[in-house]
């Protein structure tokens, strides 16, 4: 990629290959059983008027067609998505599964499933079975942790629902990994919460995601409402992680990892650093250097550059009334990406790490860097990261380089350096 301070539309065009992208489903919109605190999807019901979600099932179908055949790929991926996607029920999953089959056209076609665990049952855990569903379970670490942010809409704990779901997967055979939400809470017990995953959970594939943001109180509605910090009285909301905190956080974990589970267990932050260290493809869009290559797809067929601009201003249009394929080549879309890397201040630019961050993800930019422009309130904790995990990834990379197994590097961390 080029040094040059700005990446234009025209640059993008030029490197544009076959169209290779992929969707978030939202079927049920922002329906959910559940009311987690730091939620900033619930909050989409009211840009949506507050009435119930559902995909209807043509528009299910001519979104299933459309994503396809737009795809000039080999394999296509579907991510269903929420609020609570499971709150459509297991036969509309059936009539997704027949529609993908109609259309597929000798492609292969997977599929991935983001929940809460809470609705999981054993009839959940066959359809997974037989129909080879990879299933993302939220959960945010030991019980104290998970139960302080994550319950119901009567306010109840939901920690014991989502494990016993947990225990009914591996019974069944279902694919799952763990998506958890660094918090405030979160702070300090990383090596806690890695262990927890390991060792309780099973879990070999982690993501660690951290909620920073902003609220307001507004009439009329019970919970705050999460917002841009440009909000007139906007405020950090407490449940945010802090950036040095995030950092520790991350090296804390990274320590476990180097030194007793590469190659075991993956954790997709470690993986995509390492990527990004040998010049490759993150496969993780918050540390790529532009963005709006996964596109979200509302329950109405509104379709977004991303999870976390759903809002008016950021509408690409309906896949009802425009192809997705136009929708995901519209200039307005590529100018989004691209302002992940253009909209960057010099200081970063100019970070020995840009290379492995890039900014990170555009909704944390709300920190002010010494020009005036926007940068990631992460960062502090981002380079604390990275410098921490510099050695094991140059390291691993040489291990690469040479045609051997980066795994050598838990022998290398685990001897005494001066």
């Amino acid at each position: 990629m080029s040094d040059k301070q700005i990446f234009t539309l025209q640059d993008a065009q030029n490197l544009t290959g076959p169209a290779a992208f992929s969707t978030m489903l939202k079927p049920a919109g922002s329906a959910c059983n559940l009311d987690c605190t730091y939620c900033y999807y619930l909050d989409k019901a009211v840009q949506y008027g507050g009435r119930e979600a559902l995909m209807r099932e043509n528009l299910l179908e001519e979104y299933i067609r459309q994503y396809i055949q737009a795809n000039e790929a080999d394999t296509v991926s579907f991510c269903w998505h929420g609020g609570e996607p499971t709150l459509p029920g297991i036969d509309y999953y059936r009539k997704a599964v027949a529609f993908q089959q109609k259309y597929a056209d000798g492609r292969r076609i997977e599929n991935s499933l983001q929940t809460n665990g809470t609705l999981i049952d054993r009839k959940w855990c066959d359809f997974f079975a037989q129909n080879g569903f990879l299933v993302g379970v939220s959960l945010d670490g030991p019980k104290d942790i998970h139960d302080t942010f994550r319950r119901d809409k009567g306010g109840r704990p939901t920690f014991d629902r989502v494990i016993e779901a947990v225990r009914l997967m591996k019974r069944c055979g279902v694919e799952f990994n763990t998506l958890s939400v660094v918090n405030k809470r979160s702070e300090g017990r990383g090596a806690e919460i890695y262990r927890f995953f390991r060792d309780v959970v099973g879990s070999r594939y982690m993501q660690f995601l951290p909620a920073v943001e902003h609220v307001v109180r507004r009439e009329g509605l019970r919970r705050p409402l999460i917002v841009s910090p440009e909000t007139p009285g906007a405020h950090e909301a407490p449940w945010s992680v802090s950036s040095a905190g995030y950092g520790r956080f991350l090296c804390d974990i990274f320590d476990l990892w180097v030194r007793s589970d590469v190659g075991r267990t993956y954790v997709q932050l470690f993986d995509s650093t390492l990527a990004q260290w040998c010049g490759l493809p993150p496969g993780l869009c918050t540390v790529a250097e532009t963005c709006g290559d996964a596109l979200v797809v509302e329950h109405n067929g509104d379709v977004y550059p991303c999870d976390h601009f759903v809002y008016p201003d950021y509408l690409l249009g309906n896949l009802a009334e425009t192809p997705l394929r136009e929708l995901y080549d519209r200039p307005r879309r590529l100018q989004f990406g691209l302002a992940k890397r253009n909209a960057l201040p010099a200081e970063c630019l100019g970070c020995r790490y840009f290379f492995a961050c890039h900014g990170e993800c555009p909704k944390h930019r709300f920190a002010v860097a010494p020009d005036g422009s926007r940068k990631n309130v992460l960062c502090e904790g981002l380079k604390l990261f990275f410098t921490h995990a510099a050695p094991y990834m140059d390291y691993m990379k040489e291990r690469l380089l040479n045609g051997q197994p980066p795994a050598w590097v838990m022998d290398f961390a685990s001897s005494p350096r001066e």
